[in-house]
């Protein structure tokens, strides 16, 4: 996989987590103390910034093979 449709993905998931996190702020459990705890969105919200985190980290594994290569 190259790192242009590695940064695709990452950018479709960038934009998921934006709408989810706009979502996010207006659902009723926001306003309980513990609401992030129990709320779906925001564990939905933290697997998309583990993959994206792992995406990130290919890449920049990638760009690096792609400057040893160079040498």
């Amino acid at each position: 996989m190259s790192i242009d449709d590695l940064q695709d993905q990452v950018d479709k998931l960038l934009e998921e987590m934006d709408e989810l996190q706009e979502v996010c702020d207006t659902l009723p459990q926001c306003d309980e103390d513990d609401g992030c705890a129990t709320c779906e969105t925001n564990k939905k919200i933290q697997a998309l910034e583990a993959k994206i985190e792992e995406l990130e980290d290919k890449i920049e594994k990638l760009m690096g093979e792609e400057e040893d290569d160079e040498d």
